[in-house]
């Protein structure tokens, strides 16, 4: 597994990783115009079977180079969005169309309230920000469905046998990656019913009001990282001051190499 900021392992293996980001943007899904985005809610909110969701970003991009069953986990996802600048200039070096920016902190409200009525379950982070994501979720946006939630601390058996129990119609993770993308793998195993299970990364503590988000301003321009890294310099020091300028490293070499 990569360190837990997964950008500090070199570029050794320039073959692996590069087949493996080329994978992951090849996979990701690229929403145009806003009634494609309104068909993927409908889409999604209607699961045939267990069906999971996950995002790319460029952490997500720096810890695939360096983890090969972190690649795996993500690249089962049956459905990855792109989330964040970094991605838009990478397929953008790739030849490729970016779409919409379908991060999860703005789409996954959405998703919530389109599964009003049927019963959510919220895994991850801790409380007060998991009990204050909840009342969110109960009072605000979902306030028809019954809702069950757990802290992201417990073995992954606890959360299949919360799920069985419950058979949530959503499922939200917030446990940040590569965490969340192993629970997930075995939810879906071990899950019979239609649901959409979603790898929200720092979703609850948003919904929590632990994590504040950026002015909408920031968030427009692609520097809600930014905002981030002020709000929390020491925590997200490597992920975005060392992970940032590696992810552009990556992307300009894959890119040359593409066409080169």
């Amino acid at each position: 597994m990569p360190s837990a900021q997964g950008v500090s392992q070199p570029m050794s293996d320039a073959g692996e990783w590069r087949q493996r980001w080329q994978k992951m943007a090849e996979k990701v899904e690229r929403v145009k115009t806003s009634a494609e985005e309104q068909a993927l809610l409908a889409r999604l909110s209607q699961p045939q079977q267990p069906f999971v969701l996950a995002f790319a970003n460029a952490h997500a991009m720096n810890l695939l180079a360096a983890s090969p069953s972190f690649f795996q986990a993500l690249d089962s996802a049956d459905m990855v969005l792109r989330d964040g600048t970094g991605m838009a200039i990478l397929l953008g070096l790739l030849g490729m169309r970016p779409g919409r920016n379908l991060n999860g902190t703005d789409l996954i409200p959405r998703l919530l309230a389109q599964f009003d009525g049927r019963c959510i379950a919220l895994f991850g982070t801790q409380n007060p920000s998991l009990e204050r994501a909840l009342g969110v979720v109960a009072l605000q946006i979902a306030p028809h469905s019954p809702c069950v939630s757990a802290h992201g601390f417990l073995q992954t058996a606890d959360y299949t046998a919360l799920a069985a129990t419950h058979r949530p119609a959503l499922i939200v993770l917030g446990m940040g990656m590569p965490r969340q993308e192993e629970v997930v793998i075995a939810l879906r195993a071990a899950l019979a019913y239609p649901c959409l299970i979603v790898c929200g990364g720092a979703i609850l503590d948003f919904l929590g009001g632990k994590t504040p988000r950026a002015p909408l301003w920031m968030r427009r321009v692609g520097l809600e990282w930014l905002f981030r890294l002020g709000c929390e310099p020491r925590r997200l020091f490597r992920r975005y001051v060392v992970g940032n300028p590696l992810f552009l490293v990556r992307a300009l070499h894959l890119a040359v190499m593409k066409y080169f």
